[in-house]
């Protein structure tokens, strides 16, 4: 990732910030339309818990990337708690849809190829890392 980028991101996610529940909400329906065999993941899951973790997740995740290295060892439990859950390898490409999905519903004009590059970068950086620390997680087990 470039500074740019993380620049862009950050900007970008600053704009979503005040609709926060309203985008967490298109993020899980979006979800669950394209992958409805994850919801089942979701079942015990308080789903207004749930998007208020999601938001608070991507909140801490870009602001730390200009220091990526501080947001590693967050991703990794995070992607660990994941393996329990469920989650698997090709889960990861289906959240990478539904997250710019989201994200140009809630930036509408402001979205733009550089946001769509930028946002694709970061997410398949941290999702590449996130599976390979699941990956070991399931090793140990």
């Amino acid at each position: 990732m470039t500074p740019q980028q993380t620049e862009l991101i950050q900007q970008s996610f600053a704009k979503v910030v005040p609709i926060a529940d309203q985008a967490a909400v298109l993020f899980y329906d979006r979800l669950f339309e394209i992958a409805p065999d994850v919801k089942p993941m979701f079942h015990d899951a308080d789903m207004a818990e749930q998007r208020r973790k999601l938001m608070e997740t991507l909140g801490i995740v870009v602001t730390g990337l200009s220091r990526l290295e501080t947001v590693l060892p967050a991703a990794s439990a995070l992607a660990k708690r994941h393996v329990g859950y469920g989650a698997k390898d090709e889960h990861y490409p289906i959240v990478g849809s539904a997250l710019p999905w989201t994200l140009e519903k809630g930036l509408s004009e402001a979205w733009n190829p550089q946001l769509v590059d930028a946002w694709t970068t970061a997410y398949g950086t941290l999702s590449g890392y996130m599976i390979s620390e699941a990956h070991g997680a399931q090793a140990a087990e």
